[in-house]
């Protein structure tokens, strides 16, 4: 009879140098309970940085990088405006955004590429049906194919390809990693979060997306919330906040955190990532382990009431109820924070 091996132990998430990353050791901080019993738990890792940048708090670890996703779009519009992007308030906050597809929102994105001289062929982003439940099922309806105009991230292209124009890069590279654009936008990443870009791969939309920790991601958002006047910070984060239907749309949890809560800046991201200026200058960044949305916004709600926010907003984001033959029966709730 052979003796019993020992289980090898588990791999460790790593980064892209090879070290243990942030996922390896993230607490559980949502309970998902069905009638008082724990069903399923989500890990997640979140960073609260002072007004002057330094963390101030975390649960898990914040120090390694993670790919922020669309949390990034702000800071890659940032990066824009400082590359002489000029466009009215609504439409640079569609370049902050991860938006819906309803009919403004592509309405908007055809708008900043007629003001450079460009018609729709010219988005290279990833073709999509609309995300807008109304939209999408019309689309379905009428038999319409994907197109990028109605894709998220068709704000943020639109806007790419209006920056080089601006300056007379060419628009059919625009997303290599080497174009100026994007070595510009990894700059003005760098320097909003007080670190150096830790990695580079394609996002979904096929634009570059850089890594950096949820400690610089933290930090950079509450940058953007807290800028001085006649900056280009002040004029993305006033764009986002005067028109946060641009940056999500109906009935998105980003849209209605802007909209309540003064001087505030959020932006999600795929992955379950979430960001968040406060007008005082703190920001928080989360990640949920697994990639999953539905536990982000309850976590995001909880580590914002610690910081005394105060607002109806923040119940709305909590308000995720587990049902049984259509009734409530329990809840995913916050826990450890």
């Amino acid at each position: 009879m052979t003796n019993p091996q020992p289980d090898p132990p588990s791999p460790q998430p790593l980064d892209a140098s090879g070290s243990p990353s942030v996922l390896s050791d993230a607490p559980v901080l949502a309970h998902l309970v069905r009638d008082g019993f724990v069903e399923s738990v989500h890990r997640a890792a979140v960073v609260v940085t002072a007004a002057d940048g330094s963390v101030a708090r975390t649960w898990g670890r914040g120090d390694e990088p993670v790919f922020p996703r669309s949390a990034n779009k702000p800071i890659q519009a940032l990066a824009m405006v400082r590359a002489g992007l000029r466009l009215e308030p609504r439409l640079l906050a569609l370049a902050c955004s991860s938006h819906s597809g309803e009919p403004f929102h592509q309405a908007a994105a055809a708008e900043i590429l007629a003001g450079a001289g460009l018609d729709l062929d010219a988005l290279q982003n990833t073709p999509s049906l609309p995300i807008d439940a109304d939209e999408h099922d019309r689309w379905v309806r009428e038999g319409l194919a994907p197109e990028a105009i109605a894709q998220n991230c068709s704000g943020k292209h639109a806007a790419m390809l209006a920056t080089c124009v601006r300056n007379g890069w060419d628009t059919t590279t625009y997303r290599d990693p080497a174009h100026p654009l994007q070595v510009a936008i990894a700059e003005a990443i760098a320097d909003l979060a007080g670190e150096p870009v830790a990695a580079t791969a394609t996002d979904g939309c096929g634009a570059p997306v850089m890594a950096i920790s949820l400690a610089g991601l933290a930090r950079a958002f509450g940058r953007l919330a807290a800028a001085g006047d006649r900056t280009a910070e002040m004029e993305v984060a006033d764009a986002m906040r005067s028109h946060p239907d641009y940056v999500g749309g109906t009935g998105r949890d980003v849209t209605e955190l802007m909209a309540a809560i003064p001087g505030l800046v959020a932006k999600d991201g795929a992955e379950s990532v979430y960001a968040v200026g406060l007008a005082d200058g703190r920001g928080v960044a989360l990640k949920v382990v697994d990639g999953t949305a539905r536990a982000k916004p309850v976590i995001l709600a909880a580590v914002l009431r610690t910081l005394g926010v105060r607002s109806a907003a923040l119940d709305q984001l909590e308000d995720s109820p587990v049902l049984g033959h259509g009734e409530r029966v329990g809840a995913l709730v916050a826990v450890g924070i």
